[in-house]
C-alpha cells in the first residue's frame, strides 16, 4: 500500500499476520479478525497467513513487511513451524518488530532463542483490540525511523518541509518545468520527489559532500562501517572519477606506478593526469580469450624489480621505488583474486594497493569471497605495519544505486594518505552541485546490505546462479550423451562433496555446497576447464554470480575446432528476442546474475537458448531469426539462414585466425617510447595525426586502443604499435578485414575511428 503525500508517494504500513485460527468460528480466530480490522482502521495494511510456509513465503517476497504478528501455537507440531517463521524473518530482517500472540500460561516456556528474536508479546484474550493495534502503530513507526540510512534519512524529511527556495536549482523543488509543454512531461515522467531532493549546496540541513559533514558525512561513516573501511567516500560521477581520485591522490609525474594491464580505462586516464610512470603486470589468458589472474610469481619482489629494470621508461629515474600498485579485481569475467595473498606478494614492494572493484562491491557480504575483496576481514586488524589498501566500487553495477554511483573505501597502513590530503584531490574532481539522489542511492544500498538482509540478497543471487549453471550443465550432459551440441558454461567440471569425498559432475553437486562452499569454485593447478595452466592452488576463485555461455568452436587444448558458432551470433539472437547480455567474445557469452535476477528472467534464457539450438539445426531463414540484420544489410545477408551465417562467420574467424591473433597480441608488451601524459601534451598541442594500420607500423600512438571485448588495452597511449606483420597490427587488420565482410557485427575498439571501413588511429607526428 502507497500513500501520497504533497503529491510525493509514500510506502504505507503493513503488517503480516500468522494464525491458523483467523478464519475459524473460535476464541481466538475472533480475536485475532478483530484485531485485523483494528489495525486496518489505523491504516495498516494486514497481510494474513494461516501456515508457516504460506508466511515464508510473503516473508521471503515481500520486503514492504514493518511488523509480523505470529501465532505462538501454530500448527500442530508443538512449536517448530513457528519457531521457522521467526528464523526466515531474521534471516533477512534483523529489526522488523516481531510480537508473538500467545498467552500467559504459555510464554515461560518460549526457548532463550527465540525470546532473543522476538520484540514483545501479545496477550490476545487478555488486552483490547485498540491497545494492541496502538502498540503495534507504535512499534511500526518506531521501525520505519530506524529504516532510513543517515543521509536519505534527511533527505526524505527535508523534500516534506515546504520552504519557498531562493537558491539553486532553478527548477525549485520542480515548479519551473511546469511553466512549458516539455517541462511538465519531464516533471511527470519523473515525479515530484526527485525534483524536490534535487537541492542546492546552500542546505545544510543535508551536510556537504566536499567537507564531508552533516548528514552526507555521517552516511559516509556508516558505509564505512558496513563496508569494513577506517573510512569511505561518496563519489557522483563513477568509479572511473574514484580511480582517477586515488591515483592523483597517491602518484606524481615520473614517480613509478605498477598498473595491471587488465585496467579500466580510467587507470590510462590516472596515469596521464598524474605523469606517473606505468610499469605494467601482464595477466594471463586461456583458450577462449578470458582474461585470467595476474600470475602469483609476477608479484614477486624479484619479479617487480625486473619488470621495473626492463622498463624504457624508468631508465633515467633517481626514483624506481614504486609508489603504488592498481589491481582489477574481480576481473570483468569473474576471477577473484585471494588479496590476503597479493597483499602479502605485492605488498613487499609497494606501500599503497588499490584494488578496482567496481563489479564486485557485494563481495564482503557473503563468506564464499571471504579473503577476496580489497576490504577483507576486521579493519580493526588491518594495522600500520600494512599496506595501504584502498578499493573503487562502482555501487550501480551490482548493488542497488542509481548510474554513477561509486565509493572509494580506504584502511590506512604503510605511507597513509591523510584525510586532509586526499581531500583536496578529492574535491579536483567532485562537484559543487552534486546530485543528491545519487548520493541517497549510495546510502539505500549501504542499508541493503547492513546486517542479515546483505547475505540474505547475495546469497539468492548466488542460488540462481547456481540453478541455471546447474540446469544448463545438465542440459549440456544430456545432450551430449546423444551425441547432440548444446551450450555450456564456463565453470568446473566436476566437484568434490566434501562430506562424503565424492567428486560429482557439476550438475549432480548439491546446491547448496555450491552456493556456500568457495572450494567448489577455485582455480585448481592444472584444471583444464579453467585453461591457466599450473596457476597457484587457491590463488583466485570464480564468481558464481558472472556466468559465461560458452558456443561451441574451441578445442579443449586450444585452437579451433571444425564446426563452431560465433558468440555474437547467439547474442543477435537473443537481441532479437529482448534479451540484452553483458560481454560477448569469440565463443563466449557473459551474463550477470545480479540480485535484481529472478528464476522467471533466467527461465527466459534457458528456453531463448533452446530456440537458438533449434532455430540454428533448422537453418532458419535469417529474416525470421534476426529480422533486423537482414532489414539493415539486406544485400549482404539476404537468403541466408541461421546455421549459414554462423557457418561463414566461424570460416572467416578461422582465416583470418582472430582468436589466434589475439592471445598473441595480448601476450605480449608493446614497447613504450613515451609516458601517457607526454603523448597526451602531443595530442593537445596538434602533433598527431590519423593514419591507416598500414601506415601505423613503427609509428607512436597518442591514445590508448582498446578493443571490446576483451576491454583491456592493446596499445597505451605513448606506445609503439610494432612492426607490420607484428601480434598487435596483425590483430587489428584482422579485426578490420573481418569487419568490412560482417556489417552489423563490428567490433567496437576505442581509440580507432573508422571511415569506410578502414581503422584510423591517431599517432604522433615526427
Amino acid at each position: 500500500m502507497n500513500t501520497s503525500v504533497g503529491g510525493i508517494r509514500r510506502l504505507g504500513m503493513r503488517a503480516l499476520l500468522v494464525d491458523d485460527e483467523i478464519t475459524q468460528e473460535t476464541a481466538t480466530g475472533r480475536a485475532v479478525r478483530t484485531l485485523s480490522a483494528e489495525l486496518v482502521q489505523r491504516d495498516i495494511d494486514v497481510l494474513t497467513a494461516t501456515s508457516a510456509d504460506d508466511a515464508i513465503m510473503l516473508i521471503r517476497s515481500d520486503p514492504s513487511i514493518q511488523c509480523v504478528l505470529l501465532d505462538w501455537d501454530l500448527g500442530v507440531d508443538g512449536h517448530g513451524p513457528s519457531e521457522a517463521v521467526v528464523d526466515a524473518i531474521r534471516h533477512r530482517n534483523g529489526n522488523v518488530p516481531i510480537f508473538l500472540l500467545a498467552d500467559r500460561s504459555v510464554a515461560s516456556t518460549v526457548p532463550s532463542a527465540v525470546m532473543g528474536q522476538v520484540d514483545d508479546f501479545v496477550w490476545l484474550l487478555e488486552d483490547t483490540a485498540d491497545f494492541i493495534g496502538g502498540r503495534i502503530h507504535a512499534a511500526i513507526e518506531r521501525y520505519r525511523a530506524t529504516v532510513l540510512p543517515p543521509m536519505f534519512g534527511a533527505l526524505a524529511k527535508f523534500s516534506r518541509v515546504y520552504e519557498y527556495s531562493w537558491h539553486t536549482p532553478g527548477h525549485t523543488g520542480g515548479t519551473g518545468f511546469l511553466k512549458s509543454p516539455v517541462g511538465r512531461a519531464f516533471f511527470e515522467y519523473f515525479g515530484e520527489a526527485l525534483f524536490r531532493s534535487d537541492l542546492s549546496i546552500s542546505v545544510g540541513e543535508l551536510g556537504s559532500l566536499l567537507d564531508h559533514s552533516g548528514p552526507i558525512g555521517e552516511s559516509e561513516r556508516y558505509a564505512a562501517r558496513v563496508f569494513g573501511a577506517h573510512r569511505t567516500y561518496h563519489v557522483t560521477n563513477g568509479s572511473s572519477t574514484s580511480n582517477r581520485i586515488i591515483l592523483m591522490a597517491s602518484v606524481s609525474r615520473d614517480q613509478i606506478a605498477l598498473c595491471d594491464r587488465n585496467c579500466h580505462k580510467s587507470a590510462e586516464h590516472a596515469m596521464t593526469m598524474s605523469g606517473a610512470i606505468p610499469t605494467y603486470l601482464v595477466p594471463t589468458r586461456n583458450r577462449y580469450g578470458i582474461i585470467g589472474p595476474i600470475a602469483s610469481e609476477r608479484l614477486t619482489q624479484a619479479a617487480i624489480r625486473e619488470a621495473i629494470t626492463s622498463n624504457p621508461l624508468t631508465a633515467g629515474l633517481a626514483d624506481r621505488q614504486p609508489k603504488h600498485a592498481i589491481v582489477t579485481n574481480s576481473t570483468y569475467d569473474g576471477l577473484c583474486y585471494n588479496v590476503a595473498r597479493v597483499e602479502e606478494l605485492l605488498g613487499a614492494s609497494v606501500d599503497r594497493l588499490h584494488f578496482d572493484e567496481a563489479w564486485y562491491g557485494y563481495a564482503r557480504f557473503n563468506p564464499i569471497y571471504r579473503d577476496r575483496h580489497a576490504m577483507h576481514g576486521d579493519p580493526r586488524d588491518h594495522h600500520a605495519d600494512r599496506p595501504t589498501v584502498f578499493a573503487t566500487q562502482s555501487t550501480h553495477k551490482l548493488l542497488t544505486a542509481l548510474s554513477q554511483a561509486s565509493y572509494i573505501h580506504v584502511r590506512d597502513g604503510r605511507n597513509p594518505i591523510p584525510h586532509g590530503q586526499f581531500n583536496e584531490t578529492f574535491m579536483m574532481h567532485a562537484s559543487t552541485s552534486p546530485n543528491y539522489a545519487i548520493i541517497a542511492s549510495n546510502d539505500v544500498a549501504a542499508e541493503m546490505m547492513d546486517g542479515p538482509g546483505g547475505a540474505a540478497l547475495t546469497h539468492e543471487s548466488i542460488e540462481e546462479a547456481v540453478a541455471f549453471r546447474q540446469m544448463i550443465a545438465r542440459m549440456n550432459s544430456e545432450f551430449g550423451a546423444k551425441g547432440d551440441w548444446f551450450f555450456e558454461c564456463w565453470q568446473p567440471d566436476t566437484v568434490l562433496e566434501t562430506r562424503t569425498g565424492r567428486t560429482l559432475p557439476f550438475h549432480d553437486a548439491p546446491p547448496e555446497l555450491l552456493a556456500s562452499d568457495p572450494s567448489c569454485w577455485v582455480l585448481r593447478p592444472g584444471a583444464q576447464w579453467h585453461g591457466f595452466g599450473n596457476i597457484e592452488d587457491g590463488y583466485c576463485m570464480l564468481d558464481p554470480i558472472k556466468v559465461s555461455i560458452v558456443t561451441p568452436g574451441v578445442a579443449p587444448a586450444g585452437g579451433l575446432m571444425p564446426v563452431g558458432i560465433p558468440a555474437s551470433v547467439v547474442t543477435a539472437y537473443l537481441d532479437a528476442r529482448g534479451i540484452v547480455v553483458e560481454k560477448t567474445t569469440d565463443f563466449t557469452i557473459l551474463f550477470l546474475f545480479s540480485i535484481g535476477i529472478t528464476k522467471g528472467k533466467w527461465g527466459s534464457l534457458v528456453s531463448a537458448l533452446c530456440d537458438f539450438k533449434r532455430d540454428y539445426d533448422a537453418n532458419l531463414p535469417l529474416d525470421m531469426a534476426i529480422p533486423s540484420l537482414v532489414k539493415e544489410h539486406g544485400s549482404r545477408y539476404a537468403g541466408m539462414g541461421l546455421k549459414d551465417l554462423a557457418d561463414t562467420m566461424f570460416a572467416a574467424m578461422e582465416q583470418l585466425g582472430t582468436t589466434r591473433l589475439m592471445s598473441e597480441a595480448f601476450s605480449i608488451l608493446p614497447k613504450p617510447d613515451m609516458s601517457p601524459v607526454r603523448a597526451y601534451e602531443h595530442l593537445v598541442q596538434g602533433r598527431v595525426e590519423q593514419v591507416t594500420l598500414e601506415e601505423l607500423a613503427g609509428r607512436t600512438v597518442a591514445t590508448g586502443v582498446v578493443p571490446y571485448p576483451p576491454g583491456i588495452p592493446l596499445l597505451m597511449p605513448g606506445e609503439n604499435a610494432g612492426p607490420a606483420g607484428g601480434p598487435v597490427l596483425g590483430y587489428l587488420k584482422a579485426l578490420e578485414a573481418y569487419d568490412r565482410r560482417f556489417p552489423g557485427f563490428a567490433h567496437d575498439t576505442h581509440g580507432v575511428e573508422v571511415e569506410d571501413g578502414t581503422y584510423r588511429v591517431y599517432c604522433l607526428t615526427a
